[in-house]
């Protein structure tokens, strides 16, 4: 794929919503490397023919002919898509006004001459493009959403859920969006025949899930993920991590976390277990 267009018009969103739908992303790529890039990424097959190779105008420093090489990528027997990105000139120039920024061809004149010098420059290949995505009107997430539909299909943007089991005297995951505190449960580890075992064994989660207020936690957190996933999911969130912790996160909080993964798939979530701290002890 050959993502260009505008300065402004969204580039650079355009990419990071290809990196989420499983795009290897080449940005500032100049344009004389196109053919390189493209029959490298050919070679490697599997994922790595995924590739999108961003151009703007400081890859138009080595070559202005865009439309000559993407020409040249389909006479050698490739087909990319162009994707090509547009606003309206007002529209440009509130966004460069808004960072304080200069066009990078305007030189010494206006914004406007900046963006009309690039408009010529760019007109062959958008008149070669297969997509033309005006952004006059979208604001991030909705020029991110509009990529992944059109490129990432169902399995792309699910949200991805790790319930993630800790001890907290091993200090808070850092990436956690939730942190659930499982140490108002009673603790196995006092109770000899359990000490040595850990929350994925039969015998320490019926323990833990057992407990009074244990069902309570786990059906209570549940419907809190679910009721957020597509909140999330609409603001462009891919990965959610669900913390749950206990002292040694070894029984509590990983009896915890397998429960809440599996009734997450129960309702559709794509959701898993991981535990950071167990065998820490």
């Amino acid at each position: 794929m050959v993502v260009t267009g505008l300065s402004g018009g969204g580039r650079s969103t355009v990419a990071r919503a290809l990196e989420n739908v499983g795009f290897y992303v080449v940005d500032n790529l100049p344009q004389a490397l196109m053919l390189d890039m493209a029959e490298l990424a050919f070679k490697a097959g599997g994922a790595a023919r995924r590739t999108a190779m961003v151009l703007d105008v400081r890859s138009r420093a080595f070559s202005t002919d865009l439309a000559g090489a993407i020409r040249e990528l389909r006479e050698r027997g490739f087909s990319p898509r162009v994707v090509f990105v547009d606003a309206d000139d007002e529209v440009l120039i509130r966004r460069f006004e808004s960072v304080r920024r200069s066009h990078p061809l305007q030189g010494d004149g206006r914004l406007a001459d900046g963006i009309a010098v690039e408009r010529g420059l760019l007109e062959e290949a958008r008149d070669q493009a297969d997509v033309i995505i005006d952004t006059s009107h979208l604001n991030v997430n909705q020029l991110r959403r509009r990529i992944e539909e059109l490129f990432g299909g169902e399995d792309a943007r699910r949200l991805r859920v790790t319930v993630l089991s800790f001890g907290f005297k091993y200090g808070l995951p850092p990436d956690a969006d939730f942190v659930l505190d499982a140490r108002f449960l009673p603790n196995p580890y006092w109770v000899p025949e359990l000490r040595e075992h850990t929350g994925r064994e039969e015998a320490v989660s019926a323990y833990v899930l057992g407990q009074e207020g244990a069902e309570a936690f786990v059906a209570a957190y549940a419907d809190l993920v679910n009721a957020t996933t597509t909140g999330f999911e609409r603001e462009g969130k891919r990965y959610l991590t669900v913390a749950v912790g206990c002292t040694g996160g070894k029984h509590r909080s990983v009896a915890i976390a397998e429960e809440l993964a599996a009734r997450l798939r129960q309702s559709g979530l794509a959701a898993n277990a991981q535990h950071r701290d167990l065998g820490r002890e």
